[in-house]
């Protein structure tokens, strides 16, 4: 793989609109999901990014035919399936690799699968993919790979040990295609949960309690054509508020899907930064109060993030960075990965002061000025974080790595550029 680099001139101020592209952790379970069925489907809103890109090799190799139609536009036709052994490699590259499972145990009665790869953030169990799919009928053994076998996938009542999301995905995609009924318990909600099971209902599944963490699906074993469009990436949303507010930069961001970021607006309101809707766009105003808001009696407060509907870890790295730009003292508690805030080392070489009190904590004092230097991107969030620092730090910065930025976040250069970024992209 190329390496690619940014060298990122801070001290600039936006303006303008951004359109948020689609949600990256919803097209990947969508994408694995159009295996379900031998007729073709059209993907709208598709970000055309590292992660899609590796993914969409995975389902042609094993029979399905895809084709980039339009610039976010992906029609899949899966008309015939193998579940053949897939490129280790391009396994290891991606999480999204483990979504397999379910519609491949669903079309083909099994696959083996190379184990799923994607940021180094911490240990990242998948034992709840395994004991949902075990109950649905599912037979799992492991050795260097994951072996998945199932005469017959049969609907039951499941709970899972955690709320995971890609488990959760797992579940639903085998689910939809098991005998009788199945009743999911403790399931995740997130937007790009939803947005897999709104997908799943288009091609003529039956699941009530979307966007709840109790779903019933009610089984099928044939499935039809669909059109389904992608909603936004709140999580692309969210880093568009915390630039926009470091950098005292005014923007509006189209398209946002506000009914999702009622708990990423009020949490970045804890930080000083508020944001107005208009319709389904959000506005950032230039020069934000950027003043942390003690808890009652003047206690230091704690951002953490939790299951959804709160505030999503995928956030966190952008709620440290923009903490740092911001008067007062806030305790950062991140809850699920314990190697995710080990990259604010890169921020205390520039200037911020932070406390990295464990794994999962630490305490930001702002506002402090960053300055320039060069960097490297750990994973896809810090990377973005990072890139948002060297924006508002002054000098110029280098970020190497920056590959781990687009694996989530489609032409970042170019479309902040257009609102008046200046950033150079250099692939060696």
């Amino acid at each position: 793989m190329s390496g690619i680099r940014y060298i990122v001139e801070g001290g600039k101020r936006l303006s303008g609109e951004v359109t948020p592209a689609g949600n990256k952790n919803a097209a990947l379970p969508i994408i694995a999901a159009t295996l379900l069925t031998d007729q073709p489907v059209v993907l709208e809103n598709v970000p055309r990014i590292r992660d899609v890109e590796t993914l969409v090799k995975l389902v042609c190799s094993l029979g399905a035919e895809a084709e980039w139609t339009g610039p976010q536009t992906l029609r899949v036709h899966a008309k015939e399936v193998r579940a053949v052994d897939l490129d280790a490699e391009a396994c290891a590259r991606i999480r999204a690799s483990i979504l397999l499972a379910g519609p491949l145990l669903a079309r083909c009665g099994g696959v083996t699968l190379p184990p799923p790869g994607g940021d180094v953030i911490g240990r990242r169990r998948i034992d709840t993919h395994f004991l949902a799919l075990e109950q649905l009928g599912a037979e799992i053994t492991s050795d260097e790979n994951y072996h998945f076998k199932a005469k017959k996938l049969r609907g039951t009542d499941v709970f899972l040990d955690e709320p995971s999301v890609t488990g959760t995905e797992n579940a639903l995609m085998a689910a939809v295609a098991a005998d009788g009924t199945t009743v999911l318990r403790n399931a995740a909600s997130e937007p790009h949960v939803q947005d897999l099971a709104e997908f799943l209902v288009a091609i003529g599944a039956d699941i009530e309690g979307i966007g709840t963490n109790t779903m019933t699906i009610r089984g099928s074993t044939t499935f039809n054509a669909a059109t389904h469009k992608i909603g936004p990436d709140h999580i692309e949303v969210g880093s568009m508020i915390g630039l926009a507010a470091v950098t005292g930069s005014k923007i509006r961001i189209r398209d946002a899907g506000v009914s999702h970021l009622r708990a990423i607006r009020m949490t970045f309101e804890r930080l000083g930064v508020a944001c107005t809707v208009d319709g389904d766009d959000i506005l950032v105003a230039a020069n934000q109060e950027m003043k942390i808001h003690a808890d009652a009696g003047g206690h230091i407060p704690k951002i953490e993030d939790q299951p959804w509907p709160a505030f999503p870890a995928d956030l966190m790295s952008i709620a440290v960075v923009t903490a740092t730009q911001c008067e007062g003292v806030v305790l950062i508690f991140e809850k699920m990965f314990e190697s995710r805030l080990f990259f604010v080392d890169k921020l205390i070489s520039m200037g911020a002061r932070i406390v990295l009190c464990d794994p999962h904590r630490v305490i930001v004092s702002g506002p402090s000025q960053l300055r320039r230097a060069k960097l490297t991107s750990p994973d896809i969030r810090a990377g973005m974080a990072l890139l948002i620092a060297a924006m508002c730090a002054e000098g110029t910065s280098v970020i190497h790595n920056a590959h781990q930025i687009e694996r989530g976040y489609e032409r970042i250069d170019q479309r902040l550029n257009a609102m008046g970024a200046s950033i150079e992209r250099i692939e060696e």
